[in-house]
């Protein structure tokens, strides 16, 4: 019965995290500034648009009392611990009664936000309270129960509501963008899925995501991590506006999906021809007549690893490397594996992490087939170390030349970014900046 259900019901894949980001307070402070002018913009279409709706229908009190100005004065965010924002828009109006000096004006909106997570994967942001309130600026009783006739047909209290509801579209859109597929290689793709809502403390605002990898469109499933991965601690003196941490079970599972597309089958060229390589492995001038080059033609054997100590970064590789000649038809006379450790350099570019290999930090070579008899080790590494050393990491490189995709939205970029590996994860801090084309 057990091996029915099982077949009835195939193995999900494992749900865990990989990597993550916390939007620190003085991130969220950020992105309050840059949504003003937005806020603005739709604040003033509304309030406006309301007075030219009734001179299009014909109403003479667009000409009686009509709002001249709208200029968001402040706009803030704030952490509800365990619940999630809380908005907060001051907006200042004038509005000119006939034959009258134009009325200054205050509305203040405060709303409670919170973030669900919709059945598509992706998280939105809602409204749970809006609370708006008008008031006119105005120090004699009079002139104060006169402006407020004048605020209730000007303003439409209600529709204030729905103008936050306005207001939220955007880092909606923004919010959607965050798992959008990115390219990795022209056939390797990579999406960040959240695994539920945030978590809103004092910390910030902290979001756990798991990245699936495809290759030619179809997901690999990537071996389970063996430690699971929570998001580190902070330091609560962080300047920072975003904290992206990312494991090192997603590094492995990164290059594990590019040993999967066949990124790392290389040919490596070498300066020996069947000539001079006679010279030292002496059957190899009985295979060939004629002087040939040499090719190494180069390719993982098991599946590479990252390894993250504090301060390094390393990609361990387990090849093997056939030793042949002849094009196009090539024949291999020499197998070698090679375990070659490569330290890694990380750095970041606009929203992408370059990773580039630094120097090779160990390297074995050894006889794992052979048509021209037992190749001592030493003699393996004499001939074919140095080109093994030169190229695998050039190749590397090229693979991942256009860089990885980090978490973000796309609209912002990050500035000011710190790299710093530490055992098991990386830690990116770094300041958000709205992309000019949105300023």
């Amino acid at each position: 019965m057990g091996a029915l259900l099982a077949l009835l019901d195939p193995v999900q894949p494992t749900r865990a995290p990989d990597c993550g980001g916390i939007l620190t307070p003085l991130g969220l402070s950020y992105l309050a500034e840059v949504s003003k002018p937005h806020a603005e913009v739709v604040l003033r279409q509304d309030l406006m648009a309301q007075r030219a709706s009734d001179l299009f229908l014909g109403s003479m009190e667009p000409s009686r009392n009509r709002i001249t100005s709208v200029k968001v004065a402040d706009l803030w965010l704030s952490v509800v611990p365990e619940a999630g924002l809380r908005l907060g828009i001051e907006v200042e109006l004038r509005v000119a009664p006939l034959h009258a000096v134009p009325m200054p004006v205050r509305i203040s909106i405060r709303a409670d936000l919170h973030v669900d997570m919709g059945p598509d994967g992706n998280l939105q942001l809602l409204t749970s309270a809006c609370r708006p309130t008008v008031q006119a600026q105005s120090t004699r009783e009079a002139e104060s129960k006169s402006s407020r006739s004048i605020l209730d047909k000007v303003v439409d209290v209600d529709k204030l509501c729905l103008d936050v509801s306005k207001l939220l579209l955007f880092p909606n859109e923004q919010l959607m963008s965050l798992t959008a597929l990115f390219p990795v290689t022209p056939n390797c793709q990579l999406q960040y899925l959240p695994l539920a809502a945030p978590v809103f403390s004092k910390q910030g605002i902290a979001l756990s995501l798991q990245t699936t990898f495809q290759v030619a469109g179809a997901v690999v499933p990537v071996p389970v991590s063996p430690v699971p991965f929570s998001m580190p601690e902070l330091a609560s003196t962080s300047t920072s506006h975003l904290i992206l941490a990312l494991s090192e079970h997603f590094y492995t599972s990164l290059y594990f999906t590019l040993e999967r597309a066949g990124a790392f089958n290389m040919t490596i060229p070498s300066m020996l021809t069947t000539a001079t390589l006679a010279q030292k492995i002496t059957q190899v001038g009985s295979l060939y007549h004629e002087d040939l080059p040499i090719t190494l033609s180069a390719a993982l054997r098991s599946s590479p690893r990252v390894v993250l100590e504090e301060g390094r970064a390393a990609l361990k590789l387990f090849l093997t490397v056939h030793i042949g000649a002849g094009s196009p038809d090539f024949q291999s006379f020499l197998s070698v594996s090679a375990d070659v450790t490569a330290g890694l350099q990380l750095s970041v570019s606009d929203t992408r992490m370059m990773i580039s290999t630094a120097v090779i930090e160990d390297a074995e070579l050894s006889l794992a087939a052979s048509n021209v008899g037992l190749v001592r080790a030493a003699l393996l590494e004499e001939l074919f170390l140095a080109p093994v050393c030169q190229q695998v990491p050039a190749w590397m490189d090229d693979v991942l030349r256009e860089g990885v995709h980090l978490p973000h939205m796309s609209h912002f970029t990050y500035t000011d970014v710190n790299v710093v590996v530490h055992k098991d994860y990386v830690l990116v801090p770094c300041k958000l900046k709205l992309r000019s084309t949105m300023a």
